[in-house]
């Protein structure tokens, strides 16, 4: 059938379904973006490309359904390269278009010329270039099957001479695939180790979330009586009310997860591929059990015994195995040691939340001060921890949440939980600053009937805060943001503190900015807290102007400038000056 090259475009897009388009608008993709009124796409007009990605990733992790980002060619497509690598660490199936320098051009080195495919070869999962202009409806089918199938971003990169022309072409079909289940030999391997296991444990990953295999995993954690731990920044993978549920493993995570999983004998890794990362020492205590048996299940097989040794790997789909682990569990699967089990996981999970609930300061590393000192010069100002203890006194249970790169956010990760996934928003391990901001505007237009709050510190927030210009617009919905103000880069000062000596480079924020008079200088409501009663409080009336007026608050935090663990002891060591370097070397030019 004849139509035009842009008509046969949108036309796949309607065909799966994808509603939402997230960028700045530029001429090169004006042919189909003068169709997204009529074709019912929404157009998410951003203030910075990447932020339109980090949107993006928020949508898709929490409504499951994919959507795409845009931009002009050359300078706007770049500025997508850390949002598509974000969401490619993320698991988010995300279409990137890529509209390029027109084909007689190209080569020239003429206006907004770069060569993208190059620029996002390591950033998708798959990439394809429109070559012709009839082959436009099949290329981007199948990038879009792509980036489904293998839950990532995916690119289509298309000329900008290929719009405009008219085509003959028969639009494509879409073929799902069904899922792998695993292999049987593999299931019963992993379901006689579970059912000789004296003290399982579950570790829940990315892939439960995705493959909404929580309930699979509930079912067979109560059939064993193991307790159920969540990867790094994956809180939402397993019910936070549950008696078996552990807590986040990784940085600042739950100590009773840890001291747990250290006593497993069996470890079955569901659906995560076990960065390395996610699993590092907290607290002084190296918890991943050494001799452990491992059954890792993950649905890339590139990914099982990548990073600790495997007693059983199985390529699957999480439900699927976790369900059929079950039915192949013997009749006295959990018996050994069960009653000591169970005591220990309400024993240290009670003995947790105490410890929890009673930290109010960070301690300080032998030989530094610096939170020490920080208590004396600013005793009235809230710790982290006190903020966030007011954070969960207001915070609603149904909320979905997005947390930032950045100490303060970082020492939060113990305290959110949540009854299902698709609730908890975070950067993952690509680790962006400035992820936070955009990724719960992302949320809130896929879910604007559930309340959203958005977590980041000073630094990570001046990154995306020129979103605070967007979002005031009428057709924008309303979310609240809390802002951790300290007025430093956090993280890295804590490097600083441990092995630097106090030489804070780089580490000063602006003591003269406020977050909260930006916002009211965009049209939005902002606020500056100081207390723990006023922050509690503040967060209960933002939340109520979100869901009942649909508007956006900025609750900017006042707190003292104590610092938390770093985020990689294992990465640092102690400098040593050897040649020495002296400031009357240098040579002025």
């Amino acid at each position: 059938m004849k139509m035009t090259t842009e008509e046969a475009f949108i036309k796949v897009l309607q065909k799966h379904g994808i509603e939402h388009a997230f960028g700045i608008i530029g001429s090169a993709f004006m042919p189909i973006s003068d169709y997204f009124p009529q074709a019912g796409i929404t157009f998410w007009d951003v203030a910075h490309e990447c932020n339109g990605g980090y949107m993006a990733d928020g949508f898709t992790r929490t409504t499951g359904k994919m959507s795409m980002i845009i931009g002009q060619n050359g300078p706007g497509i770049t500025n997508f390269v850390t949002c598509v690598k974000t969401a490619y660490w993320n698991h988010t199936p995300m279409l990137l278009i890529t509209p390029q320098a027109a084909n007689k051009s190209i080569g020239q080195g003429g206006f907004q010329e770069v060569e993208q495919m190059a620029a996002f070869k390591d950033m998708v999962a798959y990439q394809e270039e429109v070559r012709d202009p009839t082959r436009i409806a099949e290329v981007l089918n199948r990038v879009i099957t792509k980036a489904k199938r293998m839950s990532a971003p995916a690119q289509i990169n298309i000329p900008r001479d290929i719009w405009t022309q008219v085509i003959d072409i028969n639009l494509p079909e879409i073929v799902e695939f069904e899922l792998p289940a695993g292999g049987t030999d593999a299931i019963s391997a992993a379901a006689k180790l579970l059912s000789a296991a004296k003290f399982p444990v579950i570790l829940n990953g990315a892939g439960v979330i995705l493959g909404g295999a929580i309930p699979a995993s509930q079912a067979l954690a109560e059939r064993l009586d193991a307790p159920v731990c969540c990867n790094y920044q994956h809180n939402d993978a397993f019910p936070g009310s549950h008696p078996l549920f552990a807590g986040p493993l990784g940085y600042n995570g739950s100590k009773a997860g840890m001291e747990l999983i250290k006593q497993a004998d069996v470890v079955l890794a569901l659906g995560t591929r076990l960065n390395p990362f996610s699993t590092l020492p907290g607290y002084n205590l190296d918890y991943w059990p050494q001799e452990a048996k491992l059954i890792q299940v993950d649905i890339n097989p590139d990914r099982i015994g990548l990073t600790k040794p495997v007693s059983v790997g199985i390529v699957g789909d999480a439900k699927q195995v976790a369900e059929q682990i079950l039915n192949r569990l013997t009749d006295s699967a959990g018996d050994a040691g069960r009653e000591e089990r169970c005591k220990q996981i309400v024993d240290k999970k009670a003995v947790w939340a105490k410890t929890l609930a009673s930290m109010d300061f960070e301690e300080d590393d032998p030989g530094t001060t610096w939170n020490e000192r920080v208590r004396k010069r600013q005793p009235d100002h809230m710790s982290p921890r006190m903020a966030w203890r007011s954070i969960m006194e207001a915070l609603p249970k149904d909320a979905i949440i997005s947390s930032d790169i950045g100490n303060n956010c970082a020492i939060g990760n113990a305290y959110p939980t949540f009854e299902s996934g698709r609730k908890f928003l975070a950067p993952g391990l690509f680790g962006p600053c400035g992820y936070g901001f955009p990724s719960i505007i992302g949320a809130k237009i896929g879910n604007p009937e559930t309340p959203v709050v958005g977590f980041a510190g000073d630094g990570a927030f001046g990154i995306s805060m020129n979103e605070m210009t967007a979002i005031g617009r009428s057709e924008w919905p309303g979310i609240t943001m809390i802002i951790f103000r300290n007025y430093q880069w956090g993280a890295e000062k804590r490097n600083s503190t441990l092995w630097y000596d106090d030489n804070f480079i780089g580490t000063e924020l602006d003591l003269q900015v406020s977050y909260a008079d930006i916002a009211k200088a965009c049209g939005v409501n902002g606020v500056q807290v100081r207390t723990m009663e006023s922050l509690t409080s503040e967060l209960e009336n933002a939340v109520k102007a979100q869901m009942e007026q649909g508007k956006t608050t900025f609750i900017e935090v006042i707190l003292n400038q104590e610092l938390g663990d770093p985020f990689r002891r294992d990465a640092m060591t102690t400098p040593v000056s050897v040649a020495g370097v002296n400031k009357n070397d240098m040579c002025p030019q």
